[in-house]
């Protein structure tokens, strides 16, 4: 049985001091709710989050790294400057990274690479777009994702590997698969993962779903057989709509 994991992706939202104050609530209203939660704020205030949430129940994570090791890259943020300052795990592919800055599949490789070489857990994100899913080929887009995102990954690594499916014509729109649709995809992309290392890395692999999950919507979906939580967007800015989803995740 996978535990549920909720995590929360604040992109570039917040000012420092609403994202301490939004962590203290996080800590305060979590701390004795089971499964994995975590939190992705913006660069900036990761390390004044760090200090609110260490010793919590709440991972600290990264909205994105870069795929080579300290040195002159201007702008960029390095695994080992994460690591310094308590970052446990990493959102990688996210559609925003793939669409806005021009991420293909063998960046994003190379970043879930360079994270697992720094010890950093990676949330891998996958998803199709309307036109894919208009014409039928959702299923075989999020294979693709997962196999060049995955290439040279070792089976042991995968233990500090997340799988978010995110289909982006749901991303911030209020729209979201039915349940049943969104399952049907988590389930296929749990049998290329059996593909490419055996049953039981993908029994044991957590797959989320993260098409605009709400406090509406949450709880049918997270009872679904291989939805193993969310990665939620605009609802993980505010404490009263982030931690009813927490909660739906531990029935």
């Amino acid at each position: 049985m996978r535990a549920k994991y909720i995590a929360g992706n604040w992109k570039m939202n917040m000012d420092r001091a609403g994202a301490v104050e939004l962590a203290k609530a996080l800590v305060e209203q979590l701390k004795d709710v089971d499964n994995t939660f975590m939190i992705a704020p913006p660069f900036v205030y990761l390390d004044a989050v760090s200090q609110i949430v260490k010793g919590s129940n709440i991972i600290l994570g990264a909205q994105d790294v870069t795929y080579t090791e300290n040195g002159a890259h201007t702008g960029e943020v390095s695994a080992s400057m994460l690591v310094d300052i308590g970052v446990k795990t990493v959102i990688l592919g996210h559609s925003e990274r793939r669409n806005d800055f021009y991420e293909n599949n063998k960046i994003v490789n190379s970043k879930v690479k360079i994270a697992l070489e720094h010890g950093l857990d990676v949330v891998l994100c996958i998803g199709e777009r309307f036109s894919h899913r208009i014409v039928g080929v959702t299923e075989s887009v999020c294979a693709l994702q997962v196999k060049t995102a995955l290439a040279g990954v070792s089976a042991e690594q995968m233990s500090k590997v997340t799988i978010a499916y995110e289909p982006i014509w749901a991303i911030g729109t209020g729209q979201t698969a039915t349940p049943e649709e969104a399952n049907k995809t988590h389930a296929a992309v749990r049998k290329t993962l059996a593909d490419m290392y055996g049953q039981n890395v993908a029994d044991e692999t957590k797959i989320l779903y993260g098409g605009s999950m709400n406090a509406k919507n949450a709880e049918e979906l997270l009872v679904q057989p291989d939805i193993d939580g969310g990665l939620i967007g605009g609802a993980s800015l505010k404490a009263d709509t982030f931690v009813p989803i927490c909660k739906f995740s531990v029935k």
